[in-house]
């Protein structure tokens, strides 16, 4: 059985890349994620951008301050990663692109049985996310170098917890784009 996958964007947003709580290793998965993405809107495979969109009264706030606030700049996706035609949207309000949300619905009808990680951060959204998709009974895939945290560390640590826990293969940008390739063919 051929998987019918997803790419999940997770938090490319102005706030994480040019705002209060960007960090240098960001710009590190901008180019390959652009190259993904090409390939992917190509290969008429779905693409989500799960968006924090914060609100005053979110547990998140208590920790890292206001951040991403819905219907602010900072909770946009970066001009550089922008959203396309056919491309979904998702805001979130916790960790997780799953919680409260509409995302297993959307994948559902989207009949999608494989999500492939992208974004920013590993050890935080990233591993919650894929811990929710993992318990949907969703196989998992993280594109390593379309993800990062703040620290080399961190980012290792989310690798390796992932792959761990919820059975997350690693994957790498260039063998996705030969995968997605032989989908056009």
């Amino acid at each position: 059985m051929n998987p019918k996958p997803a790419i999940l964007v997770i938090d490319m947003l102005n706030e994480f890349v040019t705002g209060e709580l960007a960090f240098e290793m960001t710009a590190n998965v901008i180019p390959n994620l652009q190259r993904l993405l090409a390939a992917a809107r190509q290969a008429g495979i779905p693409i989500i951008y799960a968006n924090d969109a914060h609100l005053p009264s979110d547990p998140e706030i208590a920790i890292w301050g206001e951040h991403a606030m819905a219907g602010t700049p900072g909770a946009e996706v970066i001009p550089e990663l922008a959203p396309q035609e056919g491309d979904h949207q998702v805001p979130s309000r916790t960790y997780s692109a799953f919680h409260d949300t509409d995302m297993d619905s959307l994948l559902q009808s989207l009949d999608v049985d494989s999500v492939i990680f992208t974004g920013i951060h590993t050890h935080i959204c990233v591993q919650h996310s894929a811990g929710d998709a993992f318990f949907r009974g969703y196989r998992i895939e993280v594109v390593d170098d379309c993800v990062d945290a703040f620290t080399h560390e961190e980012h290792q640590r989310g690798l390796a917890y992932v792959e761990e826990m919820y059975g997350a293969k690693l994957v790498h940008t260039d063998e996705l784009l030969a995968r997605f390739s032989q989908r056009v063919a």
